[in-house]
């Protein structure tokens, strides 16, 4: 009974998450991204994957929030370099070069802040939810990555008829 009070909570919330995006891709409006939102509906959607009880989730979540962000940071370098490169017509060997070393270098630092999180992790959960965990992570980045597109998708697909429409009516004129 006292899980099920637990996953209540997690369940409402994924199931709020599908419906606000089911909204919004219906009302095609292009929403930039939220990364509390983003947050929110992560740790909802992992924590009911997982299984995790009340316990599990008072200690996991913070940590895992604390872990992602890590993550995030480490790769801040690399996506500037990335956004300077795309304004850039000419890119020269260096540049790629120094693109190129900073993912890898980026790549091995992650490995080390995974496996730091995971000897963290081991403290509170079960290798099964650990492996859990990285199952869901996969899988909610996958999904989401997929509503995201799709969303996209369908806003440029109106914006392609609104602008045929508009053309449309103006050579009836």
């Amino acid at each position: 009974m006292i899980k099920k009070i637990v996953y209540l909570p997690f369940i409402v919330a994924v199931i709020f998450s599908m419906v606000d995006i089911t909204v919004s891709a219906q009302t095609n409006e292009r929403r930039a991204f939220n990364r509390a939102d983003f947050g929110v509906k992560r740790n909802a959607f992992i924590t009911s994957e997982m299984g995790l009880t009340s316990e599990e989730t008072k200690n996991f979540i913070p940590l895992e929030n604390e872990f992602k962000i890590k993550l995030f940071e480490i790769g801040r370098d690399c996506r500037r370099l990335t956004r300077e490169s795309q304004n850039n017509k000419k890119i020269s060997d260096a540049e790629y070069t120094k693109m190129i070393e900073c993912y890898i270098d980026t790549r091995l630092k992650e490995a080390q802040i995974e496996k730091e999180y995971y000897e963290k992790f081991k403290k509170i959960l079960t290798p099964e939810k650990i492996y859990k965990y990285q199952q869901a992570d996969l899988k909610f980045s996958r999904e989401y990555v997929i509503v995201r597109r799709s969303n996209e998708n369908r806003n440029n697909d109106n914006n392609r008829n609104n602008n045929r429409n508009n053309n449309n009516n103006r050579s009836r004129r």
